[in-house]
């Protein structure tokens, strides 16, 4: 590898659909959700070095380096795999914070899946995966890196095949708090279990959205504008919301026209995360040499 810094993609996703069908007695709920990948988002780059340091070239507002996702994985990969160098980590982030379309648990993923290989830490996937678990529950969704449906508490992951859709990710602008959410009485939790076979995108909702938008007027709001030109949907816990379209020419006419205080971008759906097209094209020229 030569020091020109290569870009590994760290992409969002969107929960197609959030069910909850019941909590556990130790508190975590169990749910049903479809993981959409996008061809969208982050990007994340790795100098290796020989020292064990891992450092961050740029730190994020409000988070100590130590903290963050990416610097917590890089550091999580080099004990396990017990990797004697170390790396500076820089971040391209476009991603908004508190959205709920995974930009940190995505990070993380990243680094586990890039850092594996640049280091030649070995590790299998399946192995990285449970390295993510410990940093987050949607991590080891990116490290698979499928677009998948998801059940338990988020851990039974079957990878899926979805056509292509164009879609509008909308940021109203506010932060929604996962565990107010997660923890409050009125949030329904007995959507009775589907089966994959019989999804269909008009038949499922997300059951944490009638109370986001009740606690969030902005996100209802917003909600409210988008749900007049294309199926909408809030994505997980939120603020984020998503609205389907064929064409990306349909999508962009009204990101043009978004609501005051409010952020978008037009995506892609992908079956497969960019992220491995990349490792893939990477270990070609590794081996090619």
């Amino acid at each position: 590898m030569d020091n020109q810094l290569i870009w590994w993609p760290s992409p969002a996703k969107l929960n197609l659909f959030l069910h909850i069908n019941g909590r556990k007695p130790n508190g975590y709920h169990e749910l049903q959700s479809l993981f959409q990948m996008l061809d969208y988002g982050d990007e994340l780059a790795f100098e290796i070095r020989d020292e064990s340091d891992i450092t961050l070239a740029k730190s994020i507002e409000g988070v100590d380096d130590e903290d963050n996702l990416i610097v917590r994985a890089a550091r999580l990969l080099q004990q396990k795999a017990e990797v004697k160098q170390g790396c500076h980590i820089h971040l391209k982030k476009v991603l908004p914070m508190g959205g709920g379309i995974g930009g940190g648990s995505s990070n993380a993923a990243t680094t586990l899946v890039a850092l594996n290989f640049l280091w030649d830490a070995g590790l299998s996937i399946d192995a990285l995966s449970e390295l993510g678990l410990q940093l987050g529950a949607d991590v080891p969704i990116f490290v698979h890196g499928k677009t998948a449906f998801a059940e338990g508490v988020g851990e039974i992951i079957q990878p899926v095949s979805l056509p292509a859709n164009v879609f509008l990710v909308v940021f109203p602008e506010c932060h929604v708090s996962t565990g107010e959410i997660f923890q409050a009485p009125q949030l329904p939790r007995s959507t009775p279990k589907i089966t994959w076979d019989a999804y269909q995108f008009e038949q499922t909702h997300n059951d944490c959205q009638s109370l986001v938008c009740e606690l969030y007027p902005k996100v209802a709001n917003t909600l409210q504008w988008l749900l007049e030109y294309a199926p909408s949907r809030m994505t997980g816990t939120g603020a984020c919301l998503f609205a389907l379209f064929d064409r990306a020419s349909s999508a962009q006419s009204v990101l043009s026209d978004l609501p005051e205080g409010c952020s978008g971008f037009i995506a892609n759906g992908v079956n497969q995360s960019p992220l491995y097209d990349t490792l893939t094209r990477l270990k070609k020229a590794r081996d090619s040499k």
